[in-house]
Parts: structure tokens; C-alpha cells; sequence
């Protein structure tokens, strides 16, 4: 393991502190207060009030409802962040999206509806 992989990752919310690494495939219903992230296969759905990280290479079938969702990799399913979406380069969602804020890079694939949440929907 490189020393860049051996560091952690820190969120405006803390160090990420569970991490999916990337040979790992789950599947149910996954809940979490910490920060979060996803490097390998997960088929489900999440539902937490914390930072999820979908890490470049990911592979996500399921709907997700995050307080913040930053997506790196790929995601089949409807998202729903009630404090903010961010969406980078490699990032992919097909599916239906709800959140307060939104960020997009270029060169993002996005296959779906966009809704923006009001202050008294989050």
C-alpha cells in the first residue's frame, strides 16, 4: 500500500472513517453517522445525515439519502442530499437527483431529473 492510500481522508465533517475499500462488493441497507466511503460495489440502499464519498472506479445500485454525496464514481439509482451534491469529473449518476446545493464538474455523465430542495425541505 502506498503511503498516498495509508493517509486519510480528511472532510469539511472529519477523517473519513469507514471506507469500503475497493475489492469489496455489499449489498442491504447501510446506515452511518461518520464519514463514509465507497471504493468498491454496493447494491441497496443508503440513508444517513452524514458526508458519503463514492470513490472514482465505485459501482453504486442503490437510492441514497446523505446529508452531503460526493461522487467520484458511479451511481444507478435516485440521490437525494439534503445539504449538498458534488459531482466530479469521473463522477456518473443515472437516476433522479434532489438537493440544496449542487456542484458539477466537466466532463460529468448525468442521466436524469435535478431538483433543488428549499431550506424547509432539508
Amino acid at each position: 500500500m502506498s503511503k498516498k492510500e495509508m493517509q486519510p481522508t480528511i472532510t469539511e465533517h472529519g477523517v473519513i472513517a469507514t471506507i469500503l475499500g475497493k475489492e469489496t462488493a455489499f449489498s442491504g441497507t447501510l446506515a452511518f453517522k461518520k464519514p463514509l466511503q465507497i471504493s468498491g460495489d454496493f447494491t441497496g440502499e443508503i440513508i444517513s445525515d452524514g458526508y458519503l464519498v463514492i470513490s472514482e472506479g465505485a459501482r453504486v445500485k442503490a437510492n441514497i439519502k446523505a446529508g452531503t454525496v460526493v461522487v467520484g464514481g458511479t451511481i444507478i439509482g435516485n440521490v437525494t442530499a439534503t445539504q449538498r451534491l458534488e459531482m466530479l469529473a469521473t463522477g456518473k449518476v443515472q437516476g433522479n437527483i434532489r438537493t440544496a446545493k449542487l456542484q458539477i464538474a466537466d466532463g460529468v455523465v448525468f442521466d436524469g431529473n435535478c431538483e433543488m430542495l428549499s431550506s424547509e425541505e432539508t
